[in-house]
């Protein structure tokens, strides 16, 4: 397990980077990527196999996202950076199997093998009930993300958002029954 660098640590060195000092910058992501790489892996467990992404380069671009492509985000300590490098970390799969779908057709015009067109379609469905949630109960779609996709416990999402355990699990059991019923209601028109 990759070491825990300490919150107020990571907390000044955000802030230094905002100031715009390259060295608190480059301390920072060297903290944070052995935890992005933990947090990366996680997300990849859960995708296809023969992913075309690895965990290296799903933090390297998460990394990128969160730093290196226009303002630097007003990220307020460690649980706010993790949350928002969880859900970079989410966009880039799904722009991923967005441009996978768009590119149903190899080189040679084959057609992909349908259980990789169900796969990644059913990546986009997961993203838009997962938007869907978050207009109904962001806090719950919060909790799904961090679980989900950043790996989190329930402790640690307690421990993340200042929530109680309970708070939290009633959450998750909220949003996973949500998305349940979601997937088994009939397609609308």
């Amino acid at each position: 397990m990759a070491p825990q660098p300490e919150n107020g640590n990571i907390t000044v060195l955000l802030e230094a980077s905002r100031q715009g000092d390259a060295d608190a910058l480059d301390r920072l992501i060297e903290l944070l990527y052995p935890m992005l790489r933990l947090m990366a892996r996680g997300h990849l467990t859960r995708e296809r196999a023969g992913h075309t992404l690895d965990a290296t380069a799903l933090a390297h671009e998460a990394v990128l996202r969160l730093f290196f492509r226009g303002d630097m985000p007003e990220l307020r300590d460690r649980r706010h950076l993790l949350a928002a490098a969880g859900q970079q970390m989410r966009f880039i799969l799904i722009d991923h199997a967005r441009a996978r779908l768009a590119a149903r057709r190899d080189a040679t015009g084959a057609p992909l093998p349908e259980h990789s067109a169900a796969d990644l379609e059913t990546i986009l469905l997961f993203d838009r009930l997962l938007h869907d949630l978050a207009e109904q109960d962001p806090r719950a779609a919060q909790t799904v993300e961090l679980r989900f996709f950043a790996g989190f416990s329930l402790e640690e999402i307690a421990a993340q958002t200042g929530l109680t355990r309970r708070t939290v699990q009633r959450d998750w059991e909220f949003a996973r029954a949500w998305l349940q019923a979601a997937l088994t209601l009939p397609a609308r028109a």
